[in-house]
């Protein structure tokens, strides 16, 4: 069975307390049981009011002596750094931060993009609860049983281009481990471990795009394994990390 993905277009502009569940089913109806849906972490965002106007923001000195270095707003740097758990690097324009999600991304996930100017998105207070309430809402409201996983860009160590990735996880196991199974020449595999709610978050951007209207993606016929885990088992701990 071929996968399927599926976009889903809503010309709504998504404000906060908005009903994302209402917004999904009124502009599709043939949700399936074992669907992934992944969900644009800007929608979310939006929905949970997770937005700065920076007319509002008072810089402090730190943001004020960063955004001269780096020509950038220096309210904008501020509300970064609110975001920032630990500035990982600072170099050529570019400030890589730990979030207090753990996640390492640029500018703290701190986003201008598809927004009214003026304003910067933050992610998700916790993307994990997002994707688990949004799940569970879905799922009462169609009666099928599915996985969800919010999606946000992030840039990757060694490659040009940004890709998806899953920042909230809720439904699916978000790693395959192949340790202790058998290649096709019957070798045990010892360290495969494949990191599949990023790999879909990455084929949903393939039709979600970033202009198309398009804050949902339904992903059909994958064969995912059902699961209480969180988007922790993404996040490389420190112990493990070569580039920390």
């Amino acid at each position: 069975m071929s996968l399927e993905i599926i976009p889903v277009v809503t010309n709504k502009e998504i404000k906060k307390g908005d009903d994302l569940v209402k917004i999904f089913t009124s502009s599709y109806k043939g949700l399936l049981d074992g669907d992934v849906i992944v969900v644009s972490q800007k929608v979310v965002s939006k929905q949970e009011g997770q937005l700065v106007e920076l007319s509002g923001v008072i810089p402090s000195l730190l943001a004020v002596g960063i955004a001269a270095e780096y020509g950038k707003d220096p309210r904008l740097i501020e509300v970064i750094l609110h975001e920032t758990e630990r500035i990982v690097r600072m170099e050529n324009r570019i400030l890589i931060t730990e979030t207090r999600h753990g996640f390492i991304c640029a500018n703290a996930g701190v986003d201008e993009s598809n927004l009214p100017q003026g304003f910067a998105a933050m992610l998700p207070e916790n993307p994990d609860k997002s994707a688990s309430d949004l799940r569970v809402k879905l799922q009462d409201a169609t009666g099928k049983k599915i996985a969800v996983l919010i999606a946000d860009t992030f840039g990757r160590p060694f490659r040009e281009g940004q890709t998806n990735c899953a920042i909230g996880v809720s439904g699916m196991r978000p790693i395959h481990d192949y340790a202790g199974t058998k290649d096709t020449f019957g070798r045990v595999l010892r360290i495969t471990a494949i990191a599949e709610a990023d790999e879909l978050c990455s084929a949903a951007e393939l039709v979600m795009k970033k202009t198309k209207n398009c804050p949902f993606v339904i992903i059909r016929n994958f064969d995912f394994s059902p699961s209480d885990d969180t988007v922790k088992p993404l996040i490389r701990s420190e112990k493990t990390d070569l580039f920390r």
